[in-house]
């Protein structure tokens, strides 16, 4: 079974077990997170699409550890005009581990 979660902006296809990054949530590591805004389930060929989110469905997770992603280097350059900007920025995040997806199967 998998389904496509919207947090931080962003959405993810999941599956039980799975491990990914998302954009930083406020909960301390080894602390279980819900998600309910849930676009769509599958499980085989059978697919539920919400309009806009899936009614009743949920996916859980286990926070495993926050941090922060590589540098990206930002360089602004503007020939002849003797201007050179170079900036850098790290984003934060939260790894997460798919415990469980809960949804009304039909």
């Amino acid at each position: 079974m998998y389904a496509v979660i919207v947090t931080g902006g962003h959405q993810y296809r999941v599956e039980q077990g799975a491990v990914l990054r998302v954009e930083k949530l406020d909960a301390e590591p080894d602390a279980a997170v819900t998600f309910d805004t849930v676009l769509l389930l599958g499980e085989g060929d059978t697919v539920t699409v919400g309009t806009p989110n899936v009614a009743g469905a949920s996916v859980t997770a286990k926070v495993r550890s926050h941090g922060r992603a590589d540098k990206v280097r930002i360089v602004k350059f503007r020939r002849r005009k003797h201007f050179r900007k170079q900036m850098g920025h790290r984003q934060h995040y939260t790894e997460i581990e798919i415990t469980g997806i809960a949804g009304a199967s039909k």
